[in-house]
């Protein structure tokens, strides 16, 4: 990977809808100037309403990450910083006219291959590492989810995930510096377990959720009632249920899209560090709340050691 600083090359536009808002949001990656981070510009609030893309910003993680600063917000970050991170961009402006990012198919996969074909523009700058020093650990007692990072000469992580569940079962994925991430995480879209559903719904969440932008995972027989209930909520005249598992929404791109999806989620959460990092991750059950709770972590290992 690059030593040096990189941006894109040039302006991208993506419009969609927020996954849980279910409003329309223009976003715009811009290009930015040497040592600019990753900044988020909420135009519609203003032409300096800036968010710096650093973890000390976090105010939620339910489902999704988000950024406040001086009351002004942005949510479901995770993805597109994912591949901004993964692809080795360095400077940019995500700018949008509402607060949540759209949601588009549930992956990164449109922002890679509209960043890919251009290719990025090397700076002159030298790129900001930071390496781990000594082993962090951060646990989760309610959810038993585990996060480890340790000294490495480079960026590794091994991620397992286990939601008790006979259709996902136990899956773990393996990232370093030599994945293709364009090809072998990117593609992996967001899920969800049916039994979930009505419940998001009822707190107000995952209003623009729809059978093409998830994987919908039945892990026990359902009622006929509920199904029809369910196909009111998408909008839809029918919903089946696969042998494997999920609806007859979409194909899984791979058998273990799920964790390779939580691979995708947590390098975007790992990206609110602010430097690039090396060492090596150990994570069980990760999410965003303890995706953020190492980067904080990290932030205040690399403060210590300034």
């Amino acid at each position: 990977m690059s030593t040096s600083q990189n941006t894109l090359r040039k302006i991208y536009l993506f419009e969609g809808k927020g996954l849980h808002s279910g409003q329309k949001v223009r976003m715009r990656l811009l290009p930015a100037p040497e040592n600019t981070g990753i900044r988020f510009l909420r135009k519609d609030v203003g032409d300096d309403a800036y968010i710096p893309a650093v973890v000390d910003y976090v105010t939620m993680t339910t489902r999704g990450t988000t950024l406040e600063n001086n009351g002004i917000k942005v949510s479901t970050i995770e993805h597109v910083l994912s591949c901004l991170y993964a692809l080795g961009v360095d400077n940019a402006v995500i700018e949008l006219d509402n607060f949540e990012v759209p949601i588009l198919d549930g992956s990164a996969s449109a922002y890679v291959k509209a960043i890919l074909a251009d290719g990025l523009q090397t700076q002159n700058a030298p790129r900001k590492y930071y390496d781990v020093t000594e082993t962090l650990h951060f646990q989760d007692e309610k959810t038993g989810a585990d996060l480890v990072i340790e000294p490495c000469g480079s960026f590794t992580a091994d991620l397992t995930i286990d939601f008790n569940s006979k259709v996902v079962g136990v899956q773990t994925f393996h990232f370093d510096e030599n994945t293709d991430y364009a090809s072998q995480i990117a593609p992996c879209r967001t899920f969800v377990f049916f039994h979930e559903l009505e419940y998001l719904f009822s707190k107000g969440l995952i209003k623009g959720g729809d059978l093409e932008n998830a994987l919908v995972i039945v892990e026990h027989p359902v009622s006929e009632e509920t199904v029809r209930k369910m196909a009111v909520l998408f909008n839809v005249k029918t919903i089946e249920v696969k042998p494997n598992g999920y609806l007859d929404n979409v194909i899984p791109h791979f058998d273990d899209e799920c964790v390779r999806h939580k691979m995708l989620d947590m390098l975007g959460d790992f990206s609110l560090v602010g430097y690039r990092i090396r060492g090596r991750v150990i994570a069980y059950k990760s999410g965003h709340k303890v995706n953020t709770e190492m980067a904080r972590l990290i932030r205040a290992a690399m403060t210590h050691t300034k």
